[in-house]
């Protein structure tokens, strides 16, 4: 029988999991502060955690900071529950190492299902084989470095809205897109947010960063669900190291964003409002459909105006607009491309 820990200050709330877990079949220990939570995952060495963040005595982040200097805690999987939405606490608890998160209220469905989801991926990962990535590496193409790359490697369940890394963290992986889509922004001193970068399915990100040894400059946040693979910083590094046409690959990625950064930044500059509308809604049709027909941008309103650089309630002006000249559809919040031929010649 798999133990949970559960670390929460309000009587009713631990009650009420205790209950649902323990249904489940779940042995279940619990603590009602953060001291106390550390002491009893010393003592009986938990399969996983849940622990509220705002708790007398020690607070949650201060017990996944003493958790990860315990060798034997360190890797237990570690989801905090919080009543608070505001972005700096998510982040924060993210950064120090959570697996996951679950904001109050929240159903017994949703508890049930992020804890099973880590504890099942806990396994996978205590039997994963284990290859040597010299051995792997030898004699194969391009294509297949980078597909060997992306095998063997630990992969991470996130959550729509959840941030993957944040600006000034330290690099420690390159990222692999198995599923879902992850927005990169910049955000000003006001925090009005830029996105700078699309990222789809089949993707890597967060190699600019490791390629230039310094601090990630900016966010990187999924748009949708998504399963990312973790390559660990040393195995990237050996890679390049070792392979030069693996190392060209990933500077042609390098320029080529670059490239569209500068494009971005000069529409910025200089564009019409419609223009960088347009430019957005054609830059996530290139990114994103791969059909070629009529496509369905499942976007908000906020994120394609944080990526044309303009407020929401011009972005929303000018999209009423295009649908009365027929460029698009508007359909239950998403956006549907009708005529890019004459979208295009609005960027001309």
């Amino acid at each position: 029988m798999e133990k949970i820990l559960l670390i929460e200050d309000n009587r009713e709330i631990l009650d009420n999991m205790t209950e649902i877990l323990e249904l489940a079949n779940y042995q279940v220990l619990t603590a009602t502060n953060g001291k106390t939570g550390v002491a009893m995952a010393i003592a009986h060495k938990p399969d996983l955690i849940v622990c509220d963040i705002m708790m007398p005595v020690l607070d949650g982040f201060g017990v996944l900071h003493l958790l990860h200097k315990n060798e034997t805690l360190q890797h237990t999987p570690f989801i905090f529950l919080t009543a608070k939405t505001e972005r700096s606490d998510m982040r924060k608890g993210m950064d120090l190492g959570a697996d996951d998160y679950i904001t109050k209220p929240f159903e017994g469905t949703e508890l049930l299902n992020a804890i099973a989801s880590r504890l099942r991926r806990r396994t996978e990962l205590q039997y994963e084989p284990v290859a040597s990535t010299t051995q792997l590496l030898q004699h194969l193409s391009t294509q297949e470095l980078l597909d060997t790359l992306k095998q063997h490697k630990p992969t991470n369940h996130f959550k729509k809205k959840q941030q993957v890394y944040a600006e000034g963290n330290q690099p420690q992986y390159l990222y692999y897109i198995f599923q879902g889509k992850i927005k990169i922004s910049k955000r000003n001193e006001e925090g009005k947010e830029l996105i700078v970068g699309l990222y789809n399915e089949g993707d890597f990100f967060g190699y600019q960063a490791l390629m230039q040894g310094c601090m990630y400059q900016e966010d990187a946040e999924c748009m949708e669900d998504c399963v990312l693979g973790l390559i660990p910083q040393a195995d990237f590094e050996l890679l390049i190291n070792q392979h030069p046409q693996v190392m060209r690959k990933f500077v042609q990625l390098l320029a080529r964003n670059a490239a569209e950064r500068e494009k971005q930044l000069i529409g910025l500059a200089y564009n019409s409002l419609r223009k960088k509308v347009a430019e957005a809604l054609l830059m996530m049709d290139k990114k994103f459909n791969n059909t070629g027909n009529d496509y369905t941008l499942h976007i908000s309103r906020e994120n394609l105006a944080a990526m044309a650089g303009v407020a929401k309630e011009s972005l929303i002006r000018t999209l009423g607009d295009f649908r009365n000249e027929s460029l698009i559809q508007l359909k239950e919040g998403d956006i549907i491309i009708t005529d890019r031929e004459k979208l295009a010649t609005l960027i001309a």
